[in-house]
């Protein structure tokens, strides 16, 4: 029987999980649904996809310590995505540029949306920091 992982590498492991399922989603909405991404959309790309390299990495050689290095793209990007989110259920127009506030896909079985899901991703990858930064 193989040892049991250390619990910042079970941390590491879900947040590489979790922004590598975000950055796949995201690409599918717009290469597979063809869905055009709005100016928000694209911000909150610009701050995950490096996550899925930097989780990855810290996965591999065991590093808690990211922790400081995601910690700045998370911080931006939870704050976007619940910006972004709250303009979907308030707004019909987005002043950001773009149709930032155009729903554009709904899941079926709970009703999120793709600003939604970006916010849950990144509330996800938050406590897992919070999770790294108690393991150090």
């Amino acid at each position: 029987m193989s040892p049991r992982p250390s619990p910042a590498t079970a941390w590491l492991s879900a947040a590489t999980v979790v922004a590598t399922v975000a950055t796949a989603g995201s690409l599918w909405f717009s290469l597979g649904l063809g869905l055009v991404p709005c100016d928000l959309c694209w911000y909150q790309r610009i701050l995950m996809y490096p996550l899925v390299v930097v989780f990855g990495v810290a996965t591999v050689e065991r590093r808690p310590a990211v922790w400081r290095t995601a910690l700045p793209l998370v911080a931006v990007g939870l704050p976007l995505a619940a910006y972004h989110s709250y303009l979907q259920a308030t707004l019909a127009q987005c002043t950001v540029g773009g149709p930032c506030a155009t729903v554009q896909w709904q899941s079926p079985l709970v009703g999120l949306t793709v600003p939604n899901l970006s916010l849950v991703a990144f509330g996800l990858l938050a406590v897992a920091l919070v999770g790294l930064r108690g393991r150090l």
